[in-house]
């Protein structure tokens, strides 16, 4: 084919630098935003923060130099003085050796000190067992042992790895440290020795013995120990399947006995690393808050995720509209740069506002009533009602949360599918779960419900959900199935 030159006529939609930079502001959480702001008032020199404390500050700087000035004698007569006293020190002292250095904590005289507190540490499962292994007189050659085992413990105290794989990772990466071959049994001596660590039951290998572990730091003194032992020993198996009736059947103990037996049991930890390994607090910080006043419910953007910004007029004042310098077309391009943020950051408030009111609206009834007045809600309606683009509701509704007398939610909880109902009506996946979890929270232990009566009992409210829906719910909010749920106490 030759090579030739074509004219086509179309229309193409391009996104302008500004419209980027709206996009990817309305998409940012609250911590990013104050991190984007914060960049860009030290990059940019048009831009500063509009503080109303500025007044305040100024009336205390001025009081400030007032009591500066008045105690201008008191300081220039204790400044001879200081002259006198260095004149008399020794010529070979230098200023540091005489300059005063604040102590981080009180001296309570000798060695003793009370350190102040500088804030939580957390610590790991790791470090607590490691910290209590160098408090440990053994030799080297236990304490590499050791090391290992405590690498191969996870973070619910347990030593998933069997001793065997251990044994072969011990006789090949350590075979250089250890003089000699290890043989199992150092492996099984030392981990009694981890066992024996804080917490109780730590370095378990399963479930029994980490119950068995907790159990021989009581005594036969305690109520029930001796039968708690026998059922964790003998009946370990039906005691995990919470077949309550065949372990009456075997030991001969009557319901109410059980249940005491029961009680013991479940004063023990299955769990004892998570008691150390403690994961930090996530702190949100709200996007909007919503509360009811005077009959009415109300919506307002949080004024502490997006600092109030404006051009510096001191700067804007030097640009010069001839010059063509690069000093001036400096300033003009941080200037526009700064109107197109300050616009941004407008209409992403803005959109954010408009997008949250509609959302209130549209669920009312779950901040009059709670989650089972959940109505359905897709982003397409909302979209609909603020003449925007679904992509821009969802981008809206992403990382943001919502401060309600409810507790803190984010934007995207208030949107989910719906299911018919025998009246024609329609029923929000999140009204559902809610009323699965009330009907499980009123069932009697004994007799806990299963996915198929709990299917029943919403189908008699009009409800039609299937078995393996509620068994889909159920386990979206970490509720096990009935057999694990039954209980005697």
């Amino acid at each position: 084919m030759k090579p030739s030159l074509q004219l086509k006529i179309g229309q193409s939609l391009t996104m302008t630098p500004q419209l980027q930079q709206a996009i990817r502001l309305l998409q940012l959480s609250s911590l990013d935003l104050q991190n984007e702001i914060q960049e860009a008032l030290e990059s940019n020199p048009m831009l500063e923060g509009n503080e109303e404390s500025n007044e305040v500050d100024n009336d205390a700087s001025k009081s400030d130099d007032k009591v500066a000035t008045e105690s201008s004698e008191i300081d220039s007569a204790e400044a001879l003085k200081n002259e006198n006293i260095e004149k008399e020190l020794a010529v070979d002292t230098q200023w540091e050796d005489w300059q005063y250095t604040p102590s981080s904590s009180m001296s309570r005289g000798g060695d003793d000190r009370d350190f102040e507190y500088q804030g939580e540490t957390s610590e790991s499962l790791r470090d607590h067992l490691i910290w209590q292994l160098d408090l440990t007189p053994i030799s080297e050659r236990d304490k590499a042992i050791a090391l290992i085992l405590i690498d191969e413990i996870d973070d619910e105290g347990y030593i998933r790895t069997p001793l065997e794989e251990v044994l072969t990772q011990l006789n090949s990466d350590e075979q250089d440290e250890l003089d000699e071959i290890v043989e199992l049994e150092e492996i099984e001596a030392v981990l009694r020795l981890i066992q024996s660590f804080d917490p109780i039951g730590v370095a378990a290998r399963n479930l029994k013995e980490c119950l068995q572990l907790q159990l021989r730091h009581y005594s036969d003194e305690d109520p029930f120990w001796l039968e708690t032992k026998q059922l964790v020993e003998e009946h370990f198996d039906a005691l995990a399947a919470r077949n309550y009736k065949q372990i009456m059947r075997q030991t001969k103990w009557p319901e109410d006995f059980l249940k005491e037996v029961m009680g013991f049991v479940q004063k023990l930890n299955p769990r004892p690393g998570s008691s150390v390994s403690t994961t930090g607090s996530e702190y949100i910080v709200p996007d909007v808050f919503v509360a009811k006043k005077n009959g009415r419910w109300t919506v307002e953007l949080n004024p502490d995720c997006a600092p109030k910004l404006r051009i510096n007029t001191d700067y804007a004042s030097l640009i010069k509209r001839a010059d063509s310098s690069s000093d001036n077309t400096y300033l003009k391009n941080n200037l526009q740069e700064a109107k197109w943020f300050i616009k941004s950051l407008q209409s992403r408030n803005e959109t954010l506002l408009k997008v949250a009111s509609c959302i209130v609206e549209k669920q009312l009834d779950f901040f009059e009533y709670g989650e089972e007045a959940m109505k359905p809600l897709v982003l397409s309606s909302i979209a609909d009602e603020v003449e925007m683009h679904e992509s821009t509701v969802s981008r809206v509704t992403t990382q943001k949360y919502m401060h309600t007398p409810r507790g803190i939610f984010e934007l995207k909880y208030f949107f989910s599918s719906h299911v018919s109902t025998s009246a024609g009506g329609e029923c929000s996946s999140t009204a559902i779960r809610a009323l699965i979890k009330k009907l499980i929270a009123a069932e009697n232990s004994a007799k806990p419900l299963s996915d198929n009566k709990i299917a029943n009992l919403l189908k008699d409210q009009g409800i039609n959900v299937a078995r393996r829906t509620i068994a889909k719910y159920r386990e979206a909010m970490n509720i096990p199935p009935s057999n694990e749920r039954k209980s005697l106490i």
